[in-house]
C-alpha cells in the first residue's frame, strides 16, 4: 500500500479545485473539503474570525492533505483495519463520512463476520475485518470496492440529482463509479455495456 500521505495527496488531486454545485449536498467544496467540514472542525483558513466560502476558496492542497490525515484517517481509526482496505476506506470516508465504515460493516456481516453497522471502527469491527481478511485475503479489497460501487448506484437510484456523478453525459461511467473502480481489480470492473444496462432505468 502507498504511504498514507501519498494516498491523501492522491485524494486531493482527484477531488480537484473549488466547486459550488447546487446538486451537491456538500455545497461549496475545494479539494474535497466542504464549508461544513471547515465549520465543524473550526478551521478559519483566512483568520478573519469567520468561516465562510472565502475560507473554502483559500484552502491549499497542503492544508487539505493535513485535514484528511488527521480527521479522515487517524480520527476514525482506519489505520487499525487490514492494510488491503485502508486506502479504499480512507478514500470513501473523504467522500461519504461514516457511511464508508457502514459499507464495510455490512460487507463483513454478509461475509459471516457480524458487527454492528454504526459507522464506528471499534474493536468488534476491527476483529471482524481481520477475520474476513484472514478468510479471504485476496478478495476483501475487491469486495469492498464492489460494495462502494453498489452504494453509489443505489444512491443515484434514489436521488435523481446525483445521477450525473454516477453516469457521464455520454452515458458512460461517472466520477463516482470510476472512483470506486480504481480500488477494484480490472477483472471486477464493469464493462461500458454492463454499466449502461445498470443505469438504463434512469432514462
Amino acid at each position: 500500500m502507498p504511504d498514507v500521505r501519498q494516498i491523501a495527496e492522491e485524494i486531493v488531486a482527484r477531488e480537484g479545485g473549488f466547486v459550488n454545485d447546487p446538486d451537491d449536498p456538500g455545497g461549496a467544496t475545494k479539494h474535497g473539503v466542504t464549508l461544513g467540514t471547515l465549520r465543524r472542525l473550526g478551521i478559519d483558513v483566512t483568520r478573519d474570525s469567520r468561516i465562510d466560502v472565502k475560507d473554502v476558496k483559500a484552502l491549499t492542497p497542503g492544508q487539505a492533505v493535513e485535514i484528511y490525515l488527521e480527521h479522515y484517517f487517524k480520527a476514525p481509526g482506519i489505520g487499525a483495519l487490514p492494510e488491503v482496505v485502508q486506502a479504499s476506506v480512507f478514500d470513501m470516508y473523504v467522500n461519504a463520512g461514516g457511511n464508508a465504515v457502514k459499507i464495510l460493516q455490512r460487507l463483513l456481516t454478509d461475509m459471516g463476520f457480524p458487527c454492528e453497522v454504526d459507522g464506528e471502527i471499534g474493536p468488534a469491527t476491527i476483529r471482524a475485518a481481520q477475520m474476513a481478511h484472514d478468510a479471504a485475503p485476496e478478495h476483501l479489497a475487491d469486495a469492498y470496492g464492489i460494495a462502494r460501487r453498489n452504494y453509489y448506484y443505489a444512491l443515484a437510484d434514489k436521488r435523481p440529482a446525483s445521477r450525473k456523478y454516477a453516469r457521464a453525459k455520454d452515458g458512460g461511467k461517472g466520477g463516482w463509479i470510476k472512483r470506486a473502480e480504481e480500488f477494484i481489480a480490472p477483472r471486477y470492473r464493469l464493462t461500458e455495456a454492463q454499466h449502461k444496462a445498470r443505469v438504463a432505468a434512469w432514462g
